[in-house]
């Protein structure tokens, strides 16, 4: 049975098979994960779909076409139990315990087998007896070693090194190449932050990017979530957060001026009557954008809810390729991190993308007097090829205005 790279959406013509999980030539299960393929989207597991013995064809840190048939699993000859040729068995040990052990999560069965740990002679201390990457850390710190020597040996020929999680840093691997005295470490960059860097550099040379500033006034937004917290809480059985009101604003914004919500195509500008707003989401390997549909048809609580979705399958490696697909604005929020101004560079083929920021305290002029008021900078990057200064002067103006006066967005059917 041929092992090929799927198709995993219509802009999606190539990826990259980022790490082997099984050797050539080693039996595998049904339904076991064979490798870890990247897109410049996302990161995605190949199951098997048969039992038998693997044969690689395309080697780990190649970029091939999707549909291309990277490995072969051959079903014919081997009985239950039997062992590949040139695979040592592996000898379960005594210890093992009898009850099933629950699944692991892909982050955790990666660092396994990153540091030669056996999960199964673990315990887990996370719910049902789910083992966490403390767990692993806390298993391998024999393994790890104290000495220069130990830090710095380099991986093996042909292996790649991984980013760090933005969530366990203390799990930041063996540095590729360590020099001038250890005053250097050189370490290879991954797939994943290689195709960010594309994207990112192709933006900044394929559109006439720039970005307009404002700020806003939080103080209405804050007192609207302290009334309703609790009531928004027992009807909708989640917390009301910043980020839908920003989605309801840019939602009209972005009817008030359409151009925002278009996008150039050759020597044509094409009107998107339809607004799929792309949010932010930082994920272990970089930022990723799943995108609402129909925002404009969604009410706060259905946003809130597919936005909290959205991060609980980031967090469990399960975001779709169809849910990155698309969108026609963005929003990203800095702020999470403690940023108070950037500039927010434009996902392509978008024509702008909306900057949240930290909201601080600061003293602002109202009414002829000096008042403390929470306050969050505003930035909109955009196009200039199709947008106007007018138009996205204009256009953060009424975010401005709608989270300033936020009253009508909450009265929805």
């Amino acid at each position: 049975m041929e092992i090929k790279i799927p198709a995993v959406g219509e802009s999606v013509f190539e990826a990259l098979v980022a790490k082997w999980l099984k050797k050539d030539g080693e039996l595998v299960k049904k339904d076991e994960p064979l490798c870890e393929i990247e897109t410049d989207k996302i990161t995605l597991e190949i199951n098997a779909e048969a039992a038998g013995v693997l044969s690689i064809g395309v080697k780990a840190g190649e970029t091939v076409k999707i549909g291309t048939v990277i490995g072969a699993i051959d079903e014919q000859g081997m009985p239950e139990g039997a062992v590949a040729p040139g695979v040592e068995p592996v000898v379960k040990p005594e210890s093992q315990p009898v009850t099933p052990q629950p699944p692991l999560s892909p982050a955790v069965r990666k660092m396994a087998q990153e540091k030669g740990l056996k999960p199964e002679t673990i315990q887990g201390s996370g719910k049902g007896g789910r083992i966490t990457v403390d767990d692993l850390l806390k298993a391998g710190i024999g393994d790890l070693g104290t000495g220069i020597g130990d830090r710095e040996r380099p991986p093996k020929a042909g292996s790649l090194v991984e980013q760090p999680s933005l969530f366990a840093p203390a799990a930041e691997p063996l540095p590729a190449q360590v020099g001038e005295g250890g005053r250097i470490t050189r370490k290879p960059m991954t797939p994943i932050r290689k195709r960010i860097a594309e994207r990112l550099l192709a933006a900044r040379q394929q559109t006439a990017m720039l970005t307009t500033f404002n700020e806003a006034d939080m103080s209405a937004v804050i007192a609207l979530r302290t009334r309703y917290k609790e009531h928004f809480q027992k009807r909708h059985g989640i917390g009301l957060g910043l980020m839908s009101f920003f989605v309801k604003a840019s939602v009209e914004a972005l009817k008030e001026f359409p151009l925002v919500n278009a996008r150039i195509d050759g020597d044509d500008i094409v009107y998107q009557h339809f607004y799929d707003i792309g949010i932010a989401v930082s994920g272990e390997k970089g930022l990723v954008v799943p995108v609402l549909r129909d925002a404009d048809r969604l009410h706060l609580a259905e946003i809130e809810k597919r936005i909290d979705d959205f991060v609980e399958k980031v967090k469990g490696n399960r975001l779709a390729i169809a849910d990155l697909e698309g969108g026609t604005f963005t929003i990203t929020n800095g702020g999470v991190f403690g940023s108070l101004l950037s500039t927010p560079i434009l996902n392509p083929p978008q024509s702008g993308v909306l900057g949240m920021h930290a909201i601080q305290e600061r003293p602002v002029a109202l009414d002829g007097k000096v008042v403390i008021r929470p306050m969050m900078y505003l930035a909109l990057s955009y196009d200039h090829r199709i947008i106007d200064g007018r138009e996205a002067v204009g256009f953060l103006k009424k975010i401005k205005e709608c989270i300033e006066d936020p009253e009508e967005m909450l009265l929805e059917g």
